[in-house]
């Protein structure tokens, strides 16, 4: 039987922290919010791996890791508001949550977004919700965020999204081709300015309508 605790407790010192994510409100976060209750219930012994684990749709949950590097990068602050895209199982949609002031977060899949808030709710995150609607060309906040959290790849940056980010604020998107995407940072320091910085590579899957073009070979 897996002492839950331990497990969660090797997961943040051993994977995490050694991978360079030192932020201690990140490493709180991934503490606090109890990973194994958003992990689909047949992968439920593997919630602590560092493996990226499969949710359905072809999409996954991703590698504890990753999820440090990014909450560390984006660094949300109290009072902030955040625009998630791409809610998946709804837990770094917890660990936003739990790091700023309030989360909306987009899923395309309506049975995906249905778990991650049965899942929020059980786990008592009262600060975030989830809408369904389909980010790329379909959705449309009306507003714009402190932050904008890309969850899944996208081959290059929609511009809309760049719309949705305040002034002063950042966005975080994983970008490029499979296999060498790059985890980067955009803060948006003007109306139109814009400064960017590659952090980390990785691969995982592509945003639903953000894949590359198809390439037609004779």
């Amino acid at each position: 039987m897996i002492d839950t605790e331990l497990a969660r407790q090797n997961m943040v010192e051993n994977q995490v922290r050694t991978s360079d994510v030192l932020d201690m409100r990140v490493l709180d976060a991934l503490r606090s919010v109890h990973r194994e209750l958003f992990v689909p219930a047949r992968h439920r012994n593997l919630a602590f791996t560092d493996m990226a684990l499969p949710i359905g749709h072809g999409e996954v949950m991703l590698k504890p890791v990753i999820e440090g590097r990014l909450l560390q990068a984006v660094a949300p602050e109290a009072g902030e508001r955040v625009l998630e895209i791409g809610t998946g199982t709804g837990f770094l949609t917890a660990c936003l949550a739990h790091l700023a002031d309030s989360v909306l977060s987009i899923e395309q899949h309506a049975d995906l977004a249905e778990a991650a808030r049965a899942h929020l709710s059980a786990t008592q995150v009262r600060n975030a919700r989830v809408e369904t609607a389909e980010a790329v060309h379909g959705f449309n906040p009306g507003e714009q965020f402190d932050l904008v959290v890309v969850g899944g790849a996208v081959h290059s940056l929609p511009e809309r999204f760049r719309s949705w980010v305040k002034p002063g604020g950042r966005l975080f998107a994983i970008v490029g081709d499979s296999p060498a995407m790059e985890g980067t940072l955009f803060r948006r320091t003007g109306e139109t300015q814009w400064q960017q910085e590659a952090l980390f590579e990785t691969d995982v899957p592509y945003l639903k309508n953000a894949e590359p073009p198809r390439r037609f070979v004779l």
